[in-house]
């Protein structure tokens, strides 16, 4: 496989958040749109073996694959640039890297060998890239991502692996991008090219010559500058591209290809295909500069302080935006606010109402009154994994009258209307112990869900432990709640609505995980639809509220 594929290795240097997944997921867009089979891949330098046990106020948001490897965020943003589903192959931790060396160390598979860093961990890793090849039929590229920065203690064996695979596989086969930082010092009025100099130094002292540098700087680099970097950092001065701050992530393939990063990185790879069509994806990008339409959408959390603990999401409203021609305005709501002083304090005025998924009860009082005033007040809801539980305790209390709860948060529920399901009970990990990935789900002829699809059989990703209890089913039922969406044996509920509410729709799954920028989800189009229709109608935000409005 390594010979036909080629691999490219993005690594940074300087300071972390430069943007590396957004720079290799626009590459792999350049180079998908060139007809290439691309896949992309992350290397997390932490020990946790994946990020499901991680506070999102640390990490932001666990983006979970089909195969229901809980990943990076980073891989929502390859998924959505590549529109590709890729899988637990694709993200690799130095937490899995050691737990398999030391399994196979346990098991005797060293024969004896005292197990090291080089070879044995730098083996395991180089493994895992070649692996990543075998995500699909003939692939043509991986795209690498090394999180970190360059010197980073931590990160060290990836970096060693990666300059490895260069001799394994032939120069002709691996390049090297490295990301860097090229500050603006507004006291002195430059622009100053040594923090980029030292991190390719960094780099060259471990081994490795980067063949690109992706400069991001807050203003544009002059010719002057490029050829400064290029000499001192031996590379090319047309392979010094600059990575300018964007009004959108979506706008920065447009840029770099203006710059022909993937003209130099076809070149150097000795790749044959024809230029990228990106007719769609500019026209997609027109769109969300030039529409002036606004909607206000609320969305009542608990980790809002964190925004990347809801980057789906955020993206998802970005692409039902672009498929209704508005842009949607997002109004954080902390649900212990809610619980404080009141849902009209924060939602007044707002076109709609979206409640996330999370874990553990802070808060879950502000999420179900944030419901009830959506659904009382005719509001547009869309309710997400632990939504849609909150939405059913909020009905089984305001509507059905019973003392309705969660096991999860009351253990000695009287009515737990939520439930853990029967097979986790007993399980004392947390790690991979939920109910991950895609699972089919069957709709309900003449429903919300499945006019939304189009579809009576659907699949969506999920990431949770409790579902609704079979045992209220029918009480809910009875008092008009609709269960329009099923587990093919039809023990499990994903999806319930209202008739009689212009937009009310929960879901035990997350939508916002297969949304694309020239593909919204249905259900983030209908939620943008609703709210649309209700701000045309003259429910406009207005009050304290409408102050605290983001876009």
């Amino acid at each position: 496989m390594g010979e036909k594929t080629k691999y490219i290795f993005v690594t940074g240097g300087v300071v972390s958040s430069l943007g590396k997944g957004i720079a290799a997921s626009s590459l792999g867009l350049l180079l998908k749109q060139r007809g290439l089979n691309v896949v992309l891949q992350k290397f997390d330098p932490y020990l946790n073996v994946d990020p499901g046990t991680m506070s999102p106020f640390q990490h932001g948001e666990v983006f979970v694959t089909d195969d229901g490897a809980e990943t990076d965020l980073d891989l929502g943003h390859y998924e959505r640039f590549i529109d590709r589903s890729l899988g637990q192959r694709s993200n690799v931790t130095t937490g899995q890297v050691y737990e398999a060396i030391i399994n196979r160390e346990r098991a005797g598979g060293y024969l004896g060998r005292t197990v090291q860093v080089v070879p044995h961990v730098t083996d395991e890793i180089k493994s895992r890239i070649l692996m990543a090849a075998k995500n699909g039929e003939g692939v043509d590229v991986v795209i690498t991502e090394v999180g970190g920065t360059t010197g980073d203690i931590e990160g060290l064996p990836f970096i060693e692996a990666i300059r490895q695979l260069r001799l394994d596989l032939g120069r002709e086969n691996v390049i090297y991008i490295h990301l860097t930082l090229v500050p603006y010092i507004k006291a002195a009025q430059e622009i100053k090219t040594k923090p980029t100099q030292h991190s390719v130094k960094g780099l060259r002292e471990i081994g490795i010559q980067p063949d690109i540098l992706i400069c991001r700087s807050e203003t544009p680099l002059d010719k002057e500058v490029r050829a400064k970097i290029a000499l001192f950092c031996s590379v090319e001065e047309e392979a010094v591209i600059e990575a300018i701050d964007a009004k959108s992530i979506y706008h920065v393939p447009l840029l770099f290809h203006e710059q022909n990063l993937d003209d130099i990185v076809v070149e150097k790879l000795g790749l044959e295909c024809p230029p990228p069509d990106l007719s769609e994806w500019e026209r997609m990008v027109e769109k969300i500069f030039t529409v002036e339409e606004n909607v206000n959408i609320a969305v009542v959390g608990k980790y809002i302080q964190i925004v990347d603990a809801y980057k789906s999401i955020i993206e998802s409203f970005i692409h039902a935006g672009v498929a209704n021609d508005v842009k949607v305005r997002i109004r954080w709501v902390d649900a212990e606010k809610i619980e404080e002083k009141g849902a009209d304090e924060y939602l007044e005025g707002v076109d709609g109402v979206l409640v996330p998924g999370g874990f553990g009860d802070r808060g879950i009082n502000g999420k179900i009154d944030a419901i009830r005033y959506a659904r009382e007040n005719g509001i547009p809801f869309l309710g997400i994994c632990l939504g849609l539980q909150c939405a059913v305790i909020e009905f089984a209390r305001n509507v059905c009258g019973i003392e309705a709860g969660s096991s999860e948060f009351e253990p000695e529920c009287s009515a737990p209307v939520i439930d853990l399901m029967h097979e986790q009970r007993g399980h004392s990990k947390m790690g991979g112990t939920m109910r991950l990935g895609a699972y089919p789900c069957h709709l309900e002829k003449d429903t919300l869900a499945e006019r939304l699809y189009g579809s009576s059989i659907i699949s969506e990703r999920h990431r949770h432990r409790w579902e609704v209890n079979n045992e209220y089913r029918d009480l809910l039922e009875s008092k008009g709640l609709v269960i329009s969406g099923l587990s093919p044996d039809g023990r499990l509920v994903e999806i319930v609505e209202l008739s009689d509410h212009p937009y009310f729709i929960a879901v035990q799954f997350h939508p916002e995980l297969k949304s694309r920028p020239m593909n919204a989800h249905p259900i983030f189009r209908g939620l943008v639809a609703a709210a649309k229709e209700r701000n045309r109608s003259g429910a406009a935000p207005s009050g304290k509220a409408a102050a605290r409005s983001e876009s």
